[in-house]
């Protein structure tokens, strides 16, 4: 499939709203492109001097239009995708595009996974003192709080590219035990330091115990 491209370098998940900001004229086409003719369009993630990856989005609403043709606009994100072609601009438009290949969802995750997920972010929230409010396990999925479990950008885009839906919920298992561990050191640190300078009881040691080889 061809689509127009936005480059940017940001990750968005299926189902994320994406507010944009346009200014570029070339992007002023393609929204208006999008508004007469329906279409949707690619973000591909920049990253690592290259785009590999994307996500397909569809317009939602232009919200504002300033007077010199800047516009605010919402997207949804629908669809991953890898990236076949890429031509700097299409022929007879000014923005980019190129050909895409989706991934094909593989909607297998199961409820212990999630389970199991759910718990250590509210762990993590906890250690982070963040409030964290419940999601009930059949409406969570591994995107919802993706942007909020201190993701690297580059593992965002690491977790983009895992197509099953199970990989994904032990890719973040495996993020959120190494966090959660490296957090509880940290306190255990902070609490070390807060003991130093106290004073503190000891209990004697009772030398008649040890034994000089």
């Amino acid at each position: 499939m061809k689509l127009p491209f936005f480059p940017l370098q940001s990750v968005f998940f299926p189902g994320e709203t994406v507010p944009l900001h346009i200014f570029e004229d070339r992007y002023k086409q393609l929204i208006n492109d999008c508004r007469k003719e329906a279409i949707t369009f690619g973000i591909p993630v920049y990253i690592y001097e290259t785009v590999a990856y994307g996500i397909e989005v569809q317009l939602v609403e232009v919200v504002t239009t300033y007077e010199n043709g800047e516009m605010d606009v919402i997207c949804v994100a629908r669809q991953v995708f890898r990236i076949l072609t890429f031509e700097n601009e299409i022929p007879g438009k000014l923005y980019a595009g190129g050909i895409v290949q989706f991934l094909d969802a593989v909607n297998d995750g199961g409820e212990i996974q999630k389970i199991t997920v759910l718990n250590n972010i509210q762990e993590l929230y906890t250690l982070m003192h963040v409030p964290f409010t419940p999601i009930s396990v059949d409406k969570f999925n591994s995107y919802m709080l993706a942007h909020k479990m201190g993701l690297s950008f580059e593992q965002e885009f690491e977790l983009l590219q895992i197509a099953s839906e199970s990989e994904r919920l032990q890719y973040l298992q495996n993020h959120l035990e190494n966090t959660i561990r490296v957090l509880q050191e940290v306190d255990r640190t902070k609490r070390t330091i807060e003991l130093n300078g106290d004073f503190r009881n000891f209990d004697p040691l009772d030398f008649q115990e040890f034994k000089i080889k």
